[in-house]
């Protein structure tokens, strides 16, 4: 079954515990966090501090998503923070089997993150060391934003090149995962699936979880 991944940068800020308890009463195994830096990316969010609190307020694990320049000087901060799944950028990473190895030392899960624009063969010298690819189907840095329709194909070729090495890692998918798309997103090959402003800006954004879930259940079956 496909994991859903709650990314609480959506969630209101005031409310953090309140979205927390949301995504544990409907049986989330996981929560995305989004580390922006304002360079990488333009806008600014959480900090080894959020991480560390977010922590104490929960036991799933943390998924933090690094969009900052020079990971290397990120990463030992957030682990000690509390994340147990790190991942980095391939655009911004000077030394990349360094960064890889660092976080493989720190004990936590490792994942490379790719923009929508860049090429999959980028990965093919590092893909073997990871746990988990993240696939972004939106630009990084900007809230409401699209799904960009030519992402549909790549998330199949991407599964398709890991299944095809028979490599047991994790593709991840992130950026307007929707009620509308989420069934062909995993049909595609998606193993879990990062989900923000369509569950945390709904109505009702319990029974909208419990609404993807039952995506999950039924997508790679259908």
């Amino acid at each position: 079954m496909t994991l859903l991944a709650p990314s609480i940068q959506s969630a209101d800020i005031f409310k953090i515990e309140e979205a927390v308890r949301i995504v544990e009463e409907s049986g989330g195994k996981l929560i995305h966090i989004d580390i922006m830096d304002g360079h990488f990316v333009p806008n600014l969010t959480f900090g080894p501090q959020f991480v560390s609190s977010l922590k104490e307020k929960t036991s799933l694990p943390l998924d933090v998503h690094l969009m900052v320049e020079k990971p290397r000087s990120f990463i030992p901060l957030f682990s000690e923070a509390g994340a147990d799944w790190i991942s980095i950028h391939i655009e911004v990473s000077d030394h990349l089997h360094r960064d890889i190895t660092l976080i493989k030392e720190l004990k936590k899960k490792v994942g490379l993150a790719l923009n929508p624009a860049t090429p999959i063969h980028l990965m093919s010298d590092i893909i073997r060391e990871l746990d988990y690819v993240l696939l972004l189907t939106t630009d990084p840095g900007w809230d409401n934003q699209k799904f960009i329709e030519s992402c549909h194909s790549k998330i199949s070729q991407l599964k398709n090149w890991m299944t095809g090495q028979k490599l047991q890692i994790d593709l991840e998918v992130q950026g307007d995962i929707n009620l509308d798309n989420m069934e062909k997103v995993i049909k595609q090959g998606a193993d879990i699936c990062v989900v923000g402003s369509a569950l945390f800006e709904s109505e009702n954004p319990r029974a909208t979880l419990s609404k993807m879930k039952e995506i999950t259940k039924k997508g790679k079956q259908s």
